[in-house]
């Protein structure tokens, strides 16, 4: 049985066509593939829902090809990282941070904060984009 194709025309809000365009030149298909695939399995998924503080960091994953974001979503921090953050945490709790603990706190769970955004968006464009991922503890 062939399946009939019907043309249509469709105006884009800005954002959204460029959003589509990266995505179709990171992924090497066409446009109106890329906006196909959209339309049957909904749009990829969105940074603007992220604080608007990480926004543009997200909004760099949709520019990147498949190894890109598999190279992103493995990512590990060190183990050094994790326990000097664990660290500082503790001292707050005991209210022990110095002036300059205290804001290297808060950058580091900015940074935390951000690594993780980052790994969970590049596996959602992945997913979106047909490859299946697997749990996080065997990325």
């Amino acid at each position: 049985m062939q399946m009939t194709v019907q043309n249509v025309t469709l105006a884009l809000p800005e954002e959204l066509y460029i959003r589509f365009q990266q995505t179709a030149q990171a992924t090497r298909q066409s446009l109106a593939d890329t906006l196909l695939h959209a339309l049957r399995v909904g749009s990829p998924p969105r940074w603007e829902d992220a604080p608007p503080s990480f926004q543009s960091e997200l909004a760099v994953l949709d520019r990147l090809d498949d190894n890109a974001l598999w190279r992103i979503a493995r990512s590990q921090r060190s183990a050094a990282d994790t326990t000097h953050l664990a660290e500082l945490i503790e001292k707050n709790t005991d209210d022990t941070l110095s002036e300059t603990e205290r804001q290297e706190l808060e950058q580091l769970c900015y940074e935390a904060d951000l690594f993780m955004l980052r790994k969970a968006h590049a596996a959602a464009l992945l997913h979106w984009r047909g490859h299946t991922i697997p749990p996080a503890d065997k990325l």
